[in-house]
């Protein structure tokens, strides 16, 4: 899947690591005014003129978070972008640079790593965010990824999870669960090949989820979007490790309560009907599946009307003393207790 056999491969050796960054960033541009100095010296420089400065990393091990059988490492590059800005637009932030550090075997060769390198570039240019730095060096377990994003945001704008308020309306961008799907059909179609190398899958029927798997998009839009509305939220958080966790975290944080509608939770049609060909129920599929890169944050009652009938945003609940604790209220009008069922990488498999 790196490179086709009769393809001539680039020993890693043959550039050493100075040469292997410069080669590989030399086609990255400086996009943001905010970024004085990027590659090439010893650190980045940045100017935000009074801004706040917003920082998160997050790291991608092989084998633990992602699979090269079935995830092409341009699709890679460009989800581990997105993955560390969500987390900037989740402060209600906007991204302006990342850091990009990698591990890598000797299995990969120059031109497997020009891939890598062509879904980073183009998360930063679809995202207007500069690469300012990194590391490379050796790993004798695969590929190791690890990206720091950076933003910015005036101070009064930043939101975070700590600010929810009894009675403030729950509210989750866009639809959940299709990434988790998009995972089992990938999974299933990946036993069928191992069985069967000469059968190719037919994923037409699933292309939603599995670029909700492959190739998720972190919504900077909401961020614009509820700036246009006037709208300020009271937290936020963005949804990476399934709906449930993300709203005990907000409820911990915030020290509030909350009650969570079955049959209001966001659910793609190709969502259902992969839950009732899979056999899974769809709502534990939102509850607990992640990796949806969703916004899910908190507004004050009055904010209502700003939201109300707008296609990218669903209220799902609202928020209640800490004492009643945080609650799925079921389609049969149910009372069942949230728990944080969420993907877990210390989990014993």
């Amino acid at each position: 899947m790196l490179a086709n056999k009769d393809q001539e491969k680039t020993e890693l050796e043959a550039l050493g690591e100075f040469g292997l960054i410069e080669h590989l960033t030399q086609h990255f541009p400086i996009r943001q005014p905010s970024t004085v100095k990027g590659v090439g010296d010893d650190a980045a420089v940045l100017d935000f003129k009074g801004k706040q400065t917003l920082v998160s990393t997050d790291l991608l091990i092989e084998g633990v978070h992602f699979d090269l059988s079935y995830m092409p490492l341009k699709h890679l590059g460009y989800k581990a972008v997105m993955v560390n800005l969500s987390d900037i637009y989740a402060m209600n932030a906007l991204a302006t640079q990342i850091t990009v550090s990698l591990a890598v075997s000797n299995r990969f060769p120059l031109e497997a790593l020009e891939e890598l390198y062509a879904g980073i570039d183009l998360a930063c240019k679809m995202y207007n965010v500069d690469l300012v730095g990194g590391d490379t060096t050796s790993s004798t377990t695969g590929l190791i990824l690890s990206i720091s994003a950076i933003g910015e945001a005036e101070a009064d704008a930043i939101v975070y999870r700590n600010g929810a308020k009894a009675n403030d309306l729950l509210v989750v961008s866009g639809d959940l669960g299709g990434s988790y799907m998009g995972l089992q059909v990938l999974e299933r179609e990946k036993e069928v090949f191992k069985v069967n190398p000469n059968n190719q899958p037919d994923l037409e029927p699933y292309s939603y989820i599995v670029e909700r798997q492959l190739k998720p998009e972190a919504r900077k839009d909401i961020i614009g979007l509820l700036k246009d509305l006037e709208v300020h939220p009271t937290s936020m958080i963005d949804i990476s490790d399934g709906l449930s966790s993300e709203i005990l975290h907000l409820c911990k944080q915030s020290k509030v309560g909350c009650n969570l509608f079955e049959d209001k939770i966001p659910l793609d049609p190709t969502v259902i009907a992969a839950c009732e060909e899979f056999k899974m129920d769809s709502t534990l599929v939102a509850l607990s599946g992640g990796e949806d890169y969703e916004l899910l944050f908190t507004i004050d009652q009055k904010e209502f009307p700003k939201i109300k009938g707008n296609p990218n945003l669903t209220v799902v609940g609202h928020m209640t003393a800490e004492n009643e604790g945080a609650h799925l209220i079921s389609r049969n009008n149910s009372k069942i207790p949230l728990t944080a069922q969420g993907w877990n990488s210390f989990a014993k498999t």
